[in-house]
Order: structure tokens, then sequence, then C-alpha cells
């Protein structure tokens, strides 16, 4: 039974289709677009999120105070309070990214797409050459996961990455080195 599969324009972007289809990635919530101080200690202030958010980011003040903030949106308020409100909002806009699972660390990938090794250049995944499979199990995934969480793998990143920390790890560096130099990838986790 085929597992899930991600595809894309290289192997870097079927790599995170891949992932993006297992977890859910570091994004930023719609209905945080505020961008005048009194809108977002407004939309703040109207869950216990917010307020939690709020007391993290280090603003401490009075009940009245607050009160007096939120009834005037030209209340004049310190630069310090108005930054402070603004790392709130920003806090509590971005979802953090699940973390990679273990299912995907330890899975067996199946990369169909052109793969070169020295002047080794094929096509894999066909009926003349199976796919290329790589143990995941061996691989390092820490500088993936490092940059997965915080919202930065790009598709290239993940492409260097997965060739130096997961398939080097698992059959080694190959004749000259690992690549991908394909228009279409699709890996298939099992």
């Amino acid at each position: 039974m085929a597992g899930p599969t991600g595809h894309g324009g290289s192997l870097g972007g079927a790599l995170n289709d891949l992932l993006r289809s297992q977890v859910t990635p570091r994004h930023r919530l719609s209905s945080y677009n505020a961008r005048h101080w009194h809108a977002q200690l407004s939309q703040l202030t109207a869950t216990h999120r917010g307020y939690q958010a709020l007391e993290d980011a280090g603003l401490h003040v009075t009940t009245k105070t607050l009160v007096n903030w939120l009834s005037d949106p030209e209340y004049n308020i310190r630069r310090g309070h108005r930054d402070l409100i603004h790392t709130a909002y920003e806090n509590t806009a971005i979802v953090p990214a699940d973390p990679i699972p273990d299912h995907v660390k330890d899975g067996q990938f199946e990369i169909s797409g052109l793969v070169k090794t020295g002047d080794d250049e094929r096509e894999r995944g066909t009926r003349r050459a199976a796919p290329l499979r790589i143990d995941g199990s061996r691989g390092d995934w820490d500088e993936i996961e490092a940059l997965w969480m915080a919202g930065e793998l790009t598709d290239h990143d993940f492409e260097d990455h997965f060739i130096d920390d997961v398939i080097v790890a698992d059959i080694g560096e190959g004749t000259d080195g690992w690549d991908f130099p394909g228009s279409s990838y699709a890996v298939e986790l099992r």
C-alpha cells in the first residue's frame, strides 16, 4: 500500500510538500492583521491567550490604565508600551510549527525523478530504474528540524540538508556526490 507522497519541481519541493501533508508548519493566523496599537490591544484583550501574551511580553499596567487605553484610540501611550503591545500581538499571531514526527524521521523514503551521482544519471521510479530508497532513521535531522521550527525551511535548504544529513548518512557520498537536476520529483514515505 502506498504511503503519503509529496510532489514538487525539485527534490526539496517534494520533501516540503510531503512534510506539510504530515504536520502543520509555522504560520501566521489570518485574523491577526491589525496595524495600530489600539486595534492590536483590543484584539489581544478579547482572549485569555491575548492577555497571557501581554503578560509574557512584559506589559504590566493597572486595569484602570488598560480601560483608559481601550476607551480612546488616540490616547497617548509611551513608545515602550506600544512596542510591548506589538510584540505580544506578533507572538499571538504566529502559530509554531509542529515538530517533525518520528514516523517521518524514521521512515523509508522512495524518491522518483532524475538522480545523478558521478556519470550515473537516470530517471528513478520507472520500469527501468527503481526509486532511490533512503532510510531516514540513519540520518541526522537536527538542522532540518531547526529550520522547520523557525519557519525557514526552504525547498533549497531542505534538499541540501536531506542530501548531506540523510542520504549520505544512509548510503554514502555517491561517486561524485548526489545531484537532483530534474524538474519533477515524487517522494513517498513508507
